[in-house]
């Protein structure tokens, strides 16, 4: 059977019986976890081989694992992290914040493996403006692109080699964007000069990643009828100058930044030239409309899909307590006064 084009989450730490024929009959290519899913590590061991199980095949299986203020796995069962932007400010010198990221998203991703999960919804790539919305704020990898784009290639190294891939976002980039977008549409009125300039040159740099994550923002210079998720002129935009060829999904469908059906948010973003949708809340009569909507991979979706999971590979060996003291050690060390 072929993968839907949509990754799904579900609504508590186990899979209900309606939940599992719903995905063994729609065969989503993946999941994505939130916090109301976890409850321990054996839980989450059991909970990623069941939705595995539901759909017969080795789905991958997403978490957004920042560290700071998204976090989805929390102390004690897991390490707690600063904010990034905390990280990379609170250290004396460029070499050992790139130190000190791999450190983390190798333990991280390390943490992720051992509970089933192998995509991470990181690292960021947008590039914060002083006066904009919160949302980004400290969970930006610093402040200039150069920077962006460096500390993100750290980033997403450090979780390939703890055997989980990345995932870029927000494609073409959130750092401008004056609202929250998970609660209201932003605008961004920047020329396009400004986003070729400062937004796009992160993405550009890791225009390699296997998974990329649109943004629900208006960009006047790029189409301002439609959020990028939705427009077609952003899509191409995204695969021409910006040259990412991987797998692309939305943004969660369900924020608030979109409006109208869930069939329409769907056919929208495919028809816009997503490759698959994302749907977050577990909300069964939501996932319903995108299935009777989606359809499967097919064409350069497949390809791009096929691609992504022919890049998961397994951890080098490393032991988590080692890798978080040798972090620990570091950053005591390397602080800035």
């Amino acid at each position: 059977m072929a993968d839907a084009a949509a990754i799904l989450g579900l609504g508590g730490p186990g899979l209900t019986a309606e939940e599992r024929a719903f995905f063994a009959d729609l065969a989503p290519w993946g999941f994505i976890l939130f916090a109301r899913n976890v409850e321990s590590r054996d839980q989450l061991r059991r909970l990623t081989h069941d939705l595995r199980d539901a759909v017969g095949r080795e789905a991958p299986i997403l978490i957004d694992q920042e560290g700071g203020r998204v976090a989805r796995l929390r102390g004690p069962e897991w390490f707690e992290w600063l904010p990034v932007r905390e990280l990379c400010e609170g250290l004396s010198d460029e070499l050992a914040v790139m130190e000190a990221l791999h450190l983390r998203y190798r333990t991280i991703a390390l943490e992720l493996r051992d509970v089933g999960v192998d995509v991470n919804c990181v690292p960021l790539l947008d590039v914060p403006q002083r006066n904009a919305h919160p949302i980004i704020g400290d969970r930006a990898l610093g402040w200039t692109p150069h920077e962006v784009a460096l500390r993100a290639r750290e980033a997403a190294a450090g979780l390939l080699a703890g055997g989980v891939l990345p995932v870029i976002k927000h494609l073409p980039g959130h750092g401008r964007a004056l609202h929250d977008s998970h609660e209201a549409l932003p605008r961004v009125t920047a020329p396009m000069g400004a986003l070729r300039d400062i937004d796009f040159p992160p993405f550009v740099a890791l225009r390699d990643a296997a998974l990329g994550m649109t943004a629900h923002v208006v960009y006047d210079a790029i189409d301002p009828e439609h959020p990028a998720t939705l427009s077609p002129a952003a899509i191409t935009l995204i695969r021409d100058e910006l040259g990412f060829d991987g797998l692309l999904m939305t943004d969660d469908l369900s924020m608030k930044a979109l409006s109208g059906p869930m069939e329409a948010r769907t056919a929208a973003a495919l028809d816009a030239g997503c490759d698959v949708v994302l749907h977050c809340n577990g909300d069964m009569d939501e996932m319903r409309a995108i299935a009777a909507t989606v359809g499967t991979l097919t064409g350069a979706g497949a390809r791009r899909a096929e691609a992504a999971l022919a890049a998961r590979r397994a951890p080098d060996p490393a032991e988590i307590a080692d890798l978080r003291a040798r972090h620990d050690e570091l950053t005591r060390e390397l602080a800035v006064a």
